[in-house]
Order: C-alpha cells, then sequence, then structure tokens
C-alpha cells in the first residue's frame, strides 16, 4: 500500500516575486508530492495588511504558476485558512519561520491541528522582502519626482 498523498499549500502576496518567495516555494514542494501555491487576491491584501499590491492578482497567478515547483495555482480570497482548507483540501501548511510561536501563529498550528492539517515552517529569507522592495520603490518614486519639480 502507497502513502497518502502529501497535499502542501503554500500562501503569500508574491508581490514583486523574489528569491524568497522561490526558496519558499522551493522548500515547500520538496516536503509534499503536490504543491498549491495560495496567492493572496489584492482586496484580501488590502483587508488583512492594509497593502495595494504592486503586480495585479491576474499577473501574480501568472508568475507562481510559471515556477517549476508548483503544481497548482489559485486566488486566495477568504481570510480564514480553515475555509481555504475545506475548499482545497490540503495535508500540509507551509509557511515562513516569521511566524512561528506569534499569536496568529500560535492559532493558526491550533485550528489546522484540529483537522488534521501538520504547520511546517520555513527559514524566513532575511536578505529580500516584498516590504523592503516596496520601501525602495517609494524612495525611488519621490526622488523622480523631486527630480522633476527641480527640473
Amino acid at each position: 500500500m502507497s502513502a497518502p498523498l502529501r497535499i502542501g499549500y503554500a500562501a503569500g502576496a508574491f508581490d514583486l516575486f523574489h528569491i524568497g518567495h522561490l526558496n519558499l516555494l522551493k522548500h515547500a514542494k520538496s516536503r509534499c508530492d503536490h504543491l498549491i501555491a495560495g496567492v493572496v487576491s489584492d482586496e484580501m491584501l488590502q483587508l488583512t495588511k492594509g497593502i495595494t499590491p504592486v503586480i495585479p492578482l491576474a499577473e501574480r497567478l501568472e508568475i507562481v504558476r510559471s515556477v517549476a515547483y508548483v503544481d497548482e495555482a489559485r486566488a486566495e480570497t477568504v481570510p480564514d485558512k480553515l475555509d481555504t482548507w475545506r475548499a482545497v483540501g490540503f495535508t500540509h501548511f507551509f509557511k515562513g519561520d516569521d511566524w512561528r510561536g506569534t499569536e496568529k501563529g500560535l492559532r493558526l498550528e491550533a485550528e489546522f491541528a484540529a483537522v488534521g492539517v501538520e504547520v511546517v515552517y520555513f527559514p524566513y529569507t532575511v536578505s529580500t522582502s516584498s516590504t523592503q522592495l516596496r520601501r525602495a520603490l517609494a524612495a525611488l518614486t519621490a526622488q523622480g519626482a523631486e527630480l522633476e519639480t527641480v527640473g
């Protein structure tokens, strides 16, 4: 008898796709048979983080779908990860270890443990983040606007 299929789910905005995103998807694929990437919708990013993504959802989905480690990409349109689990049926949930030990992370672990989903943390890539990239873009935009008013 073969082992049960390990279905992994890795959620993220995947905005301004960078090496940290790739690392998460690569590590996640190494721990499951089928990897589903949940690309958080523009509306959910605004609701949960107050962030408007630079790259629109349709483009972020296409980028993530094109990553070799990803078997399937879907838009994540609800804030509750248990609702996503009910719709998708994954067995493993992957997250950056910046969530480990936090209130949100502990709550997620407890909710998923109750339905038999294992939460697996991977090292957060500290050298690059979408937040850092967003700040750099804002600084460049401000600098460009300043140059326009001077010129």
